[in-house]
């Protein structure tokens, strides 16, 4: 049989001015070094044979290249697997191309046969796995907690937002703490938009292992839902040179999860789909590295002690336990910048006791009229409408003053862009509001005190509607 060597993939690294690689790569390649021999990937021969036959199944026809670009494995350690396979009669060579040089191979009928019963093991189909033991390491090597957070990226993160010295001091430290962070307040205070725009703050990367393999049994965790590849993952995927990280992690940014109503209990745990006979890694685990922000705390479809429970013990050690088919469990990292938002008061949503373990309880408050005015002149450059003093006067004495109604950094983008909404609807220039406008846009906007009233039936009404 020819050797299969790593040129054979056809990918070059480019080399900087200085004829040395990236320092990126560099990095990247003492994270996580190429495995060259079937010891260094930590899978048994055993695994791998059974993960190419389903490979051949699939496809019917691969050639070498193509099976390492479909497995991320090494020249040499695919080399060893075929030899076996080949001894094993599982798979027969065919020459193709204009001067049959190039081999491919194809499953005999005896492969066929282990491909179905390594099948109805595990539907698994995609790169080799990393070893949980692996992936531990690696998840420690490039923790979220080393990314520090300063007061200088903070103001430069928020250099066009309104947001008061007070939270900024509070939140700073608090994504350097390594402790979980509960964010509180009204609703429209800007808790959302903040929280997400705290992401911002790690502008690095990190690598994501395609799967995870515990006792050879494989969860999936990389998601492309989720985890966005740098661009130069994108262009050479497989990475198929000596010089190169191993092509099984997918060089990503920091993950940045959100979640909010959706959120239940089965989402937090390893889901296995029975008709695929595959394994789906839980959120917490897809976040490692990263950031998980759960929104709107308190209208999950689990029950708020019921999350805040599953979190404990997490919080506490920075580890998590999870469960595969058979009762069999096994620990995992959690290393992420764990962040409840919501507007109802925490003390509704847990005990004392949890709430002692988060770390920063961070209040978004009402507006100051001055910060709602800098809102309103930044939202005004946005819409392209005219900033005129008065109008932002007659909104705050004669509306907001008025009617009792406190101020929030919703307001001024919603109440603008309803006016405009009708200033284009009547054929006028949206780019010159007035305070009737304002006026419509605000009765447009708030539930009429009145309307509350009419649709509340009357205590007769009630009586008659028990009977309806």
């Amino acid at each position: 049989m020819n050797g299969i060597t790593d040129t054979d993939s056809d990918i070059r690294i480019l080399p900087e001015a200085d004829g040395e690689p990236c320092a990126t790569l560099s990095r990247l390649r003492n994270l996580a070094p190429r495995p060259l021999t079937l010891d260094e990937t930590g899978l048994s021969r055993h695994f791998l044979t059974e993960l190419l036959v389903k490979h051949l199944y699939d496809a019917g026809l691969l050639t070498a290249k193509q099976l390492m670009q479909r497995t991320a494995l090494a020249g040499p350690v695919l080399e060893a697997l075929i030899e076996h396979l080949r001894k094993e009669v599982l798979i027969e060579v065919h020459g193709q191309g204009f001067d049959k040089r190039e081999l491919s191979y194809s499953l005999t009928q005896r492969g066929r046969d282990a491909a179905i019963d390594a099948y109805a093991r595990s539907g698994y189909l995609g790169p080799a796995p990393v070893t949980i033991e692996q992936y531990r390491t690696l998840v420690q090597a490039q923790t979220v907690h080393g990314c520090k957070v300063t007061a200088v990226s903070l103001n430069r993160l928020f250099e066009q937002v309104v947001l008061r010295d007070s939270l900024k001091q509070q939140l700073g430290p608090a994504m350097n703490s390594g402790r979980a962070i509960f964010i509180y307040g009204p609703a429209g205070t800007g808790k959302t938009y903040i929280t997400q725009k705290l992401t911002g703050l790690f502008d690095d990367s990190c690598l994501i292992p395609y799967a995870i393999s515990v006792n050879e049994q494989v969860v999936s965790l990389f998601d492309p839902l989720l985890h966005q590849p740098i661009e130069e993952s994108i262009h050479t995927p497989s990475l198929l040179f000596e010089q190169g990280y191993d092509p099984r992690f997918v060089n990503c940014r920091r993950p940045r999860l959100v979640t909010g109503g959706e959120l239940g209990m089965d989402m937090l745990e390893i889901h296995f789909n029975p008709v695929t006979k595959e394994y789906q890694a839980p959120l917490q685990l897809k976040a490692n590295n990263g950031i998980f922000i759960i929104d709107d705390m308190g209208r999950q479809r689990a029950t708020p002690m019921e999350i805040f429970n599953r979190w404990i013990v997490p919080m506490e050690e920075k580890q998590d336990y999870l469960t595969l088919g058979a009762g069999r469990h096994f620990q995992t990292p959690f290393d992420q910048i764990l962040v409840f938002s919501s507007n109802i008061n925490p003390l509704e949503l847990a005990d004392e006791a949890f709430l002692r373990r988060i770390g920063y309880k961070v209040y978004f408050g009402y507006l100051e009229a001055d910060e709602y005015s800098r809102i309103w002149q930044q939202v005004c450059a946005e819409k392209g409408v005219d900033f005129d003093p008065a109008l932002l006067d007659f909104t705050l004495t004669q509306l907001h003053a008025r009617r009792d109604v406190a101020l929030r950094p919703c307001h001024p983008r919603d109440l603008l862009g309803m006016a405009q909404d009708r200033v284009r609807y009547l054929g006028g220039d949206a780019a010159s509001l007035d305070a009737q406008a304002l006026t419509w846009a605000w009765d447009s906007y708030f539930v009429s005190l009145d309307a509350e009233v009419e649709m509340s039936p009357s205590p007769d009404a009630r009586r008659r509607n028990d009977h309806v």
